[in-house]
């Protein structure tokens, strides 16, 4: 069976720049000082733990989780024979 690398990087990305846009808002709305979450400005450039950088964290993340959907569904699909 194989996967639709496609479809895996889509979903791949929405996910994985959700997951950045509400965890960092959420964490602003809990007033939690976001030290864990201000490293992601070490990889996303622009990413500040603010309602600014979740916006920014949240196309950094779509772009992240694309491209790593993408790597993993064509890897999975070279390896399952």
């Amino acid at each position: 069976m194989k996967l639709n690398v496609k479809a895996l990087a889509l979903t791949s990305g929405i996910m994985w720049g959700l997951t950045v846009f509400v965890a960092t808002l959420w964490l602003i709305v809990g007033g939690y000082s976001g030290h864990f979450i201000r490293l992601l400005d070490h990889f996303y450039f622009g990413y500040r733990f603010s309602v600014l950088g979740a916006f920014i964290g949240l196309l950094w993340g779509f772009v992240d989780g694309l491209i790593c959907g993408a790597i993993f569904g064509w890897l999975y699909n070279k390896l399952a024979v």
